[in-house]
């Protein structure tokens, strides 16, 4: 990818290009300093503005004027980006509904109506009460973390990182444990982004979910699915089968994904950064502030959901006409030396702003992530159980051999390799 400042806004960036998906944090940096919006290229569909300077990206997440649904946008019919890409799956339209369907997917009433279902499960001091048995699995997880090791290396992403998340938030909402291996494949899946392996994943997904369901109906329990279905069957106007469906796998899914690969990411930004991880064994009571700079620094989510203005919209020196898309990239945002002094440099000391989060790691506005607070805490105690445990903690290879996915729009390690004894 070239970019030269004298080419300014005019100088396309494609989406998939080798070197933003490599580096995506340096690739993005050239994008943000080389004008206030640029336009991205996506295979399959119409060009997009870039956002990538952190007031702008904020404006775009917070500002009304600039909605998720495209069909909110007032006057002629606009184009959706989104649709276009997701048609280039061949995914039949009774599955791919549920990816348009939602808490991202919706604005105004609607993101009200569903976000008041779930949003109970989340509060604060219901994420308080899990801690305990967070701190329970992931004890017991790091506890067999031993007899993973082949050879003395173990994959910290494979038996730490993704079990952990994925056990509390499918105990929060009802998937049964001898289910959780395929939740976990068919979510791998879908986080690669587009290719051949998306369509079963979301087969899968909905049929076992509506599977779950018809269970709960028959025998309910103490879990979220059973709210869910009570909701649908005594008032079908508050959640209609397809929003039900598509709310139990979104919030699995987003419910372990994020948190897994921050787990993963920060881990290995701390054993490749060792005075950082020296100051934090030192002082454990920095971790809330570590997470938070973790996600700033190497948060998984690379770029959020696409936006679309309601009007012609001014985004500094730029134009934005109504109905085009806009996407907000975080991790331009995130090391923006307009809003962080030196930001390319990890700091778990850094201030995140108190009680005000400053990042834009879990987004901001209305679509801010409903399960930030959980995400948080699964990551604090991660860390404080995984390097209390294991002194000795060193990855296995090099930095430079990490490997990192395919898809353009997220930040996840394929494995991460450690021994467990230095």
């Amino acid at each position: 990818m070239t970019l030269h400042p004298s080419d300014g806004a005019h100088a396309p960036v494609s989406l998939v290009d080798e070197e933003l998906v490599r580096d995506p944090f340096t690739a993005y940096a050239r994008v943000r300093e080389s004008g206030t919006l640029v336009r991205g290229l996506i295979p399959g569909a119409d060009p997009v503005w870039l956002v990538t300077r952190y007031d702008d990206v904020r404006l775009v997440l917070t500002d009304p004027r600039f909605v998720s649904d495209v069909t909110a946008v007032p006057g002629q019919a606009v184009p959706d980006v989104v649709e276009q890409i997701r048609a280039a799956t061949g995914i039949a339209p009774e599955y791919l509904d549920h990816l348009r369907r939602g808490l991202g997917d919706v604005d105004g009433a609607d993101h009200t109506r569903l976000r008041r279902l779930v949003s109970r499960a989340f509060t604060a001091r219901r994420v308080a009460e899990l801690r305990p048995r967070v701190e329970e699995i992931a004890e017991r997880l790091l506890d067999r973390l031993p007899e993973a090791a082949e050879n003395g290396v173990v994959d910290l992403l494979r038996h730490f990182a993704y079990p952990l998340p994925i056990a509390v938030i499918c105990e929060l909402v009802g998937i049964p444990e001898q289910d959780r291996g395929r939740w976990r494949e068919w979510s791998a899946a879908l986080a690669a982004g587009l290719g051949p392996g998306m369509e079963p994943a979301l087969r899968g997904l909905a049929d076992h979910t509506r599977e779950l369901i018809g269970r709960r109906r028959a025998e309910p329990a103490d879990d979220l699915i059973t709210e869910l279905v009570r909701v649908h069957d005594e008032d079908g106007d508050r959640l209609d089968e397809t929003e039900l469906v598509t709310m139990v796998i979104s919030l699995v899914l987003a419910g372990h994904e994020t948190t897994a690969h921050l787990i993963a990411n920060g881990t290995a930004a701390l054993l490749t950064h060792p005075g950082q991880l020296a100051a934090l064994r030192r002082n454990p009571e920095l971790t809330p502030r570590a997470v938070h700079e973790l996600m700033r620094w190497c948060g998984p989510v690379l770029a959020t959901r696409m936006r679309y203005p309601t009007e012609d919209v001014r985004i500094a020196d730029t134009l934005v006409r109504r109905g085009e898309p806009v996407l907000p990239v975080l991790a331009g945002g995130n090391r923006d030396p307009r809003a962080y002094q030196d930001p390319d440099r990890l700091d778990i000391t850094r201030d995140p702003g108190g009680r005000r989060e400053t990042h834009l790691g879990f987004g901001q506005g209305r679509h801010y992530c409903l399960g930030a607070a959980l995400a948080r805490q699964e990551a604090e105690v991660a860390f404080t159980a995984l390097l209390r445990r294991f002194p000795g903690l060193r990855l296995a290879v090099t930095a430079d051999d990490l490997r990192h996915g395919p898809n353009p729009g997220a930040w996840h390690l394929a494995s991460v390799p450690v021994r467990l004894q230095g």
